[in-house]
């Protein structure tokens, strides 16, 4: 049985952790096998959004400690990204806990959403070891450097509802709807225009890595590339009476 499963339709890329039986734990196999289903992803260009999620009953309980045990060695990937980076969204389904390094794994997500089962929570502290995939970057990014403090600190534990209060998730839906819930979101995104959805999603991730002065900087500098080269008049026009007949619909 693969530990990666993908599947792809209607534009959406879906990345399955298969370690079940194991709660999906990070072994050295399935460190290796995500990149590599990430990268088909990108490269697949029917895809335009892409899900990650987990086989129940968990996202993904962090690193398989029972061979991280058996070989003295630290199971973790070779650096601190579990792949390389992507062009396409990534929205993180959430269906159980992710816990440590899956937790990690969560945050490298473009945003997440998450089944009423889901638990976040950061063991580094419990463990006796410290981070290597991204916490003590991307976990203040999402909650604020004090409350990222608080949970890798005392290694308690939040829920779903919990963290869409702190903004780490998005929505927290019904288990059963997760993954329905999460196709549809990626369809909105997948119907927009291509070239701006991703040169958005650049701008972003740009503007998060740098200071808010140098954040004007890159979406100056973004926009002006975008139309200098790439925007497109007509094509906007076309796309005009549908976003209006959107908005209507949203707002009745």
């Amino acid at each position: 049985m693969p530990v990666v499963l993908t599947e792809v339709s209607d534009g959406v890329g879906v990345v399955t952790l298969n370690r079940p039986e194991a709660r999906n734990a990070l072994s050295r196999e399935l460190i290796a096998a995500i990149p590599d289903a990430m990268a088909a992803m990108e490269a697949d260009d029917t895809v335009e959004v892409v899900v990650l999620t987990g086989t129940d009953p968990a996202f993904c309980a962090g690193l398989d400690l029972g061979e991280l045990g058996a070989s003295g060695l630290p199971a973790s990937p070779a650096a601190p990204r579990f792949w390389h980076p992507m062009t396409k969204p990534v929205i993180g389904a959430v269906n159980g806990p992710a816990v440590t390094g899956g937790f990690e794994l969560a945050l490298q997500c473009d945003f997440l959403v998450a089944s009423e089962r889901a638990r976040f929570g950061d063991t580094h502290a419990r463990v006796g070891v410290v981070p290597a995939g991204g916490m003590s970057v991307l976990l203040p990014q999402a909650v604020g450097v004090r409350k990222a403090m608080q949970l890798s600190l005392t290694g308690t534990f939040l829920d779903a509802h919990e963290a869409r209060a702190w903004g780490l998730v998005v929505d927290v839906v019904a288990h059963d709807e997760l993954l329905p819930a999460v196709r549809a979101m990626a369809a909105e995104i997948a119907a927009n225009d291509r070239v701006a959805v991703r040169t958005m999603l650049d701008e972003y991730k740009r503007t998060a890595e740098t200071t808010i002065a140098g954040g004007w900087e890159v979406e100056r500098d973004v926009a002006r590339g975008f139309y200098r080269e790439r925007f497109d008049p007509a094509a906007v026009e076309q796309r005009r009476e549908a976003v209006i007949e959107k908005g209507r619909r949203q707002s009745r």
